[in-house]
């Protein structure tokens, strides 16, 4: 095998000149694409783990500190391949195509029907910054036989090429990637960019230092890579349809991938009507709601917050709708602001029959008004004042959905509240979770509240508690309004009951939670995995 090709032009002579630099450039450009690529790579996993298991944070410090590690090994590990650079560069990009593209898939599988996803991922990451770490050292061979020059500025070339490319594939993943073909695809895609820019540097810059075995195994390679990426291009539509249904009970008859997260619908096959049709609403794998039970949640979170005035109703979060319907039910209600991030969950809510059935096809009402943005970056810039404040958001174990549930978050609906307004906040599990749930009631009182702890039974959830609160010293009375329409569950007695806690359940002394100390995430990362 010769190793003279590109390296053997005298790159002092005018004509030859241009020879070299569109080689190098060709090297620096694929130095771009894979560190494109490898970043690509190492943001589906961690945005897999998030979707799948929540806690962003952990999930990135295991992806990146795995990754990096392997990186030294990877880069280690080049060493002795650097004689036969070339050959080598190609076999580690086919190889880091075919797992980079297939590992969304992989890891979606072991979730699904093995549960070794945390094996898997530290496993997947492993190999892959093996792999990326391998390039550098490899494309660092072949730059210098390109043309001799120093190591700093060899270095400098390289490096910049990569960080360049890295910045690309950071920007293309959110806004790009996965809007247009989503997780499983976008992967694929990433791979097979991946393995065309290997080959094709290597099969045209640097072809005369292939063997023509090598050749033979480059070709080969490449359209077993191709053929394996194809076919879960073909089948990846099927697969996730097959894997998410693995996931829940019920048949899935709606799931889609938001800007912001999984909504899947399931419904239960019943041989009777609609009234014993269990109907749940999952976001990123949680239940929201299921249709047998739902009211129990519904009423006890909105009627004990409209005992008073309740002219100007704001609900955070709650875009399927339930909530609203119970606060329509009165009509004194003049208007209802609805602030939830995802526009697909409301948009579902507006759409599904059997969703709008349930929620009274409340988002037709005149009355109400859907505003799609954060509801933190919201209540800095809102200038109106409420009655009644709903706090029916995700429960906080995931990073994002955690600073909706600290002091900072209610300070900022305190000042939205008109004088004699109420905050009524799910507040997730008093029986499940009761560090959770008694650090959110911290957060509101040290936001300067007044609370009341409540918590009912709902069979879907368990055990089930909220907070109720109004600002100042005086706690709000946990009573039904005088004219509360007809409920199916709460009543008086309910109530009087729903303020009592066992003994065993009783208090936690537990410390608010902060936007720079989220401790409920904290919490919940121990508490809420286990139901």
């Amino acid at each position: 095998m010769t190793t003279e090709a590109p390296a053997a032009v005298d790159d002092e002579a005018p004509a030859a000149r241009p020879r070299w630099r569109l080689a190098r450039s060709a090297v620096l450009v694929a130095v771009f694409v894979c560190a494109a690529c490898g970043l690509v790579y190492e943001l589906a996993l961690v945005a897999l783990g998030s979707y799948l298991i929540g806690d962003a944070v952990g999930q990135a410090s295991i992806v990146l500190g795995v990754m990096v590690f392997a990186m030294g090994v990877g880069a280690l590990a080049a060493k002795p391949l650097q004689s036969r650079a070339a050959a080598a560069f190609a076999v580690v990009e086919l190889v880091l195509a075919l797992l980079g593209g297939l590992s969304v898939l992989g890891l979606y599988a072991a979730f699904a029907w093995l549960d070794l996803y945390g094996p898997a991922l530290v496993g997947t990451a492993f190999v892959l910054g093996l792999l990326i770490g391998a390039e550098i050292p490899l494309l660092m061979v072949m730059l210098q036989r390109i043309r001799e020059q120093s190591a700093g500025s060899a270095v400098a070339d390289l490096f910049a090429a990569d960080y360049v490319g890295a910045l690309l594939g950071g920007l293309a993943f959110p806004f790009l990637l996965i809007p247009v073909f989503g997780q499983l695809k976008g992967a694929l895609v990433v791979g097979a960019v991946n393995a065309v820019a290997g080959v094709a540097l290597v099969c045209t810059v640097f072809r005369a230092e292939l063997s023509r075995r090598a050749r033979v195994a480059v070709g080969t390679g490449s359209v077993v890579v191709a053929l394996c990426l194809g076919y879960a291009w073909v089948t990846a539509a099927d697969f996730e349809v097959t894997a998410r249904q693995q996931l829940y009970r019920d048949p899935v008859v709606h799931a889609e991938r938001s800007r912001y997260q999984e909504i899947v619908l399931t419904r239960s096959v019943r041989e009777v009507g609609h009234a014993d049709t269990d109907l749940r609403l999952f976001l990123n794998g949680d239940l929201q709601f299921s249709s047998i039970d739902e009211y129990r949640y519904h009423e006890a979170l909105v009627h004990p917050a409209l005992n008073g005035p309740r002219g100007e109703v704001l609900v955070l979060g709650a875009g399927d709708g339930l909530a609203v319907r119970e606060i329509l039910r009165y009509p004194d209600v003049r208007r209802v602001t609805v602030v939830d991030l995802d526009p697909a969950v409301v948009a579902l809510a507006r759409s599904e029959p059997q969703l709008r059935e349930l929620n009274g096809d409340a988002f037709a009402d005149p009355r109400v008004r859907v505003v799609n943005v954060d509801a933190f970056g919201w209540l800095r810039e809102a200038t109106e004042r409420f009655d009644v404040v709903v706090a029916d958001l995700p429960d906080p174990d995931e990073t994002a959905t955690a600073k909706l549930y600290t002091v900072e978050f209610y300070a900022l609906v305190r000042a939205v509240l008109a004088d004699g307004g109420r905050l009524v906040v799910q507040s997730g599990s008093p029986y499940f979770a009761p560090r959770s749930y008694w650090s959110i009631e911290a957060s509101v009182r040290e936001a300067g509240f007044a609370t009341v702890p409540y918590h009912v039974d709902v069979p879907s959830f368990g055990d089930w508690g909220f907070v109720l609160a109004a600002p100042g010293a005086a706690p709000p009375a946990l009573a039904l309004p005088a004219d509360a329409p007809r409920l199916r569950f709460l009543t008086a007695g309910t109530l009087a009951s729903a303020a009592n806690f066992p003994a065993d359940r009783g208090r936690l002394d537990v410390p608010a939670s902060t936007l720079l100390r989220p401790r409920v995430l904290e919490y919940a990362r121990v508490e809420w995995r286990g139901y």
